[in-house]
C-alpha cells in the first residue's frame, strides 16, 4: 500500500515516484499511485500523465499507456515520445509508425529520442522508404549531430538492407561510441559479411579510441559463424578464454561457438563443446544445436537435444516443429506424428509464417496460403506460373521442407503457399522491371523458398533482398550473399 506523509503530494511528487514504478513489483505500486492521482485530480496533469504512460509502457501494458495518452488534454514531446517508444520496444512497429505519422499531422515537435524510437520501429519493419523520410526529418531538425540518432540510423539502414549507406553514416561520424561500432559490426554480421566484420574489428582495435565490449565480441563471433570462418571465430574465442583480449567470455559467447560449429556441420564437436562448458547450457544454446542437427540431418544427436528441449521449454512451439521436421526429413513419420500429437495435447501453437513487402509507403503482409490480401488470386496465379517456368530452367522443389506425411503433389502445393513465395510474386507483379524486391520474413526462410528467390533474381534480372529472423540474403543474378550457408 502507498502511504504519504502529512505533506500534501503535488504533481511533482506523483511524477517523481512513478519514474521508479516499473517491472512486476513496481507496476502494482504504480497502479496504486495512479488510483490516488485520479482521486486527487492529478491524472491529467502533463507531468503526471507522461510518467503514467511511461510506467505502463515499460511494464508492457501498452493498452493502459495508450488509454492514459488519449486522456491527456495536452501532449508534449515527452508524452508523445514515451508512447511511440513503448510501441517500438514491444515490437509493435506498425502501430508505432502509424502513431508517429498521426502525431506529426497534429503538429508534434520531435526530439532526438522521438526519432530514435521511430527508427527502431522502422528497423523492425525494414521499411527503407519510411526510414529515408525520417532521415530527412532528422537533417532538417538540426539534430543530426546527436550520436544516439546516428547510431539509430546505422541500425535502421543495416536492418533495411542498405549496409553501404549505414557504413557511409558510420564513416562520417565526428565521434563514435562503442554502440556505434557495435551497430556497424552487427549490420555486417547479419548480412553474412564476415570479412568486413573482421576488417572493422581490426580497425576498432587499431584506433584504440573505444574499447571493444562483450557485445562487440558477440557480433564478431556471429559474423564468423554466418560467414564460414569457423576457424577464425574459434581463434578469437580462445583468445578471450586465455585472457588475451581483455574480455571474459560469458554464456552468450559460448552460444556463438555452438552456433559456429553447428553451422559448419561439426555437430558432434558442438555437442561435446556444450558438455564441457563452464555454464549450464540455456534452451537457446540447445535450440541452436537442434537447428544444426536438422540442417545436417544428424538425427541421433537431434533426438537427444530435442527431447532435452521439450523438458526445458514445454511451451515453445519451435522446439516441437524442428524436432518433428527432423523426424520428417528422416522419414520417421510415426515419431513425427507423436510430436504433433504432443503439441496438441499441450495446446502449443506454432507462430504462423508471414512475409511482407513495402510498396508506396504501404506494408503488404502475406501469410502462408494467404486468403486475405486483396490481390490474393492474382498472386497465387503468379506463383504457379513462376513454379512452371522455374522447373523448365532446372528448379526442383525441396519437398523435405514440408512436415506432412502426404503425397508429393500435396507437398508441392503446400510449398507454393509459403508466405515468402507470395511476397516475391507480389513484388514481381507490383513493381517496375529491374526494381529491387525487398521481402521481410518473421521466421527463418526455408531451403525451398531460398532456392525459389534465387530463380526470381536470375530469370527476371532482379536484385532480391530477403531478411528473415536471423540474417539478410542479398541475391543478385541468382547468387546469394550467404553462399547458401545460413
Amino acid at each position: 500500500m502507498v502511504i504519504f506523509a502529512d505533506t500534501e503530494p503535488n504533481h511533482f511528487t506523483f511524477a517523481t515516484i512513478l519514474t521508479s514504478c516499473y517491472g512486476s513489483l513496481g507496476f502494482e505500486t504504480g497502479r496504486q499511485i495512479h488510483s490516488i492521482a485520479i482521486k486527487r485530480n492529478y491524472e491529467s496533469h502533463m507531468f503526471v500523465g507522461s510518467s503514467l504512460l511511461d510506467m505502463y509502457a515499460k511494464s508492457g501494458r501498452i493498452c493502459d499507456a495508450h488509454g492514459v495518452f488519449h486522456c491527456l488534454p495536452e501532449r508534449d514531446v515527452v508524452a508523445c515520445t514515451a508512447i511511440i517508444s513503448g510501441y517500438a520496444q514491444m515490437g509493435l512497429d506498425e502501430e508505432a509508425l502509424k502513431l508517429f505519422r498521426q502525431l506529426q499531422i497534429e503538429g508534434m515537435n520531435s526530439n532526438s529520442v522521438t526519432y530514435a524510437s521511430v527508427l527502431t520501429a522502422l528497423s523492425g519493419l525494414a521499411a527503407l522508404n519510411h526510414g529515408k523520410q525520417v532521415h530527412s526529418h532528422v537533417l532538417r531538425s538540426g539534430q543530426y549531430s546527436y550520436v544516439v540518432l546516428l547510431n539509430s540510423l546505422i541500425d535502421m539502414y543495416s536492418k533495411c538492407g542498405n549496409v553501404c549507406y549505414a557504413r557511409r553514416i558510420f564513416d562520417s561520424m565526428p565521434e563514435r561510441t562503442c554502440i556505434s561500432w557495435n551497430a556497424m559490426l552487427v549490420g555486417y554480421s547479419k548480412h553474412g559479411m564476415a570479412r568486413e566484420v573482421l576488417e572493422l574489428f581490426k580497425l576498432m582495435r587499431e584506433e584504440n579510441k573505444v574499447k571493444p565490449d562483450s557485445i562487440t565480441y558477440l557480433a564478431v563471433l556471429s559474423g564468423c559463424s554466418h560467414g564460414q570462418l569457423e576457424d577464425m571465430g574459434l581463434e578469437i574465442f580462445y583468445n578471450m578464454v586465455n585472457g588475451k583480449d581483455g574480455i571474459e567470455p560469458d554464456i552468450g559467447h559460448y552460444g556463438c561457438v555452438v552456433d559456429l560449429l553447428g553451422r559448419a556441420g561439426r555437430v558432434e564437436e558442438a555437442f561435446d563443446f556444450i558438455k564441457k562448458m563452464p555454464f549450464v547450457p540455456t534452451a537457446a544454446i540447445w535450440g541452436s544445436l537442434l537447428g544444426s542437427c536438422r540442417v545436417h540431418s544428424d538425427v541421433e544427436i537431434g533426438i537427444i537435444v530435442g527431447q532435452k528441449l521439450l523438458e526445458l521449454e514445454p511451451e515453445n512451439a519451435g522446439n516441437y516443429v524442428i524436432l518433428s521436421n527432423l523426424y520428417a526429413s528422416a522419414g520417421k513419420w510415426e515419431d513425427m506424428r507423436n510430436i504433433r500429437d504432443l503439441m496438441q495435447e499441450k495446446a502449443v501453437t506454432k507462430e504462423p509464417g508471414r512475409s511482407w513487402v513495402e510498396l508506396d509507403q504501404i506494408v503488404h503482409t502475406f501469410h502462408a496460403s494467404d486468403h486475405t490480401h486483396p490481390r490474393r488470386e492474382e498472386v497465387a496465379k503468379k506463383v504457379k506460373e513462376l513454379s512452371i517456368k522455374f522447373k523448365e530452367d532446372g528448379y526442383v522443389p525441396d519437398l523435405s521442407c514440408v512436415l506432412y506425411d502426404v503425397d508429393e503433389e500435396q507437398k508441392e502445393k503446400v510449398l507454393l503457399g509459403h508466405s515468402e513465395k507470395l511476397a516475391l510474386a507480389f513484388g514481381l507483379i507490383a513493381t517496375p522491371e529491374g526494381t529491387t524486391i525487398r521481402v521481410i520474413k518473421n521466421l527463418r526462410i526455408c531451403v525451398d523458398c531460398h532456392s525459389f528467390a534465387k530463380f526470381v533474381s536470375r530469370l527476371y534480372a532482379r536484385t532480391v533482398i530477403l531478411r528473415d529472423k536471423n540474417r539478410f540474403h542479398n541475391i543478385v543474378g541468382g547468387v546469394c550473399s550467404c553462399g547458401d550457408y545460413w
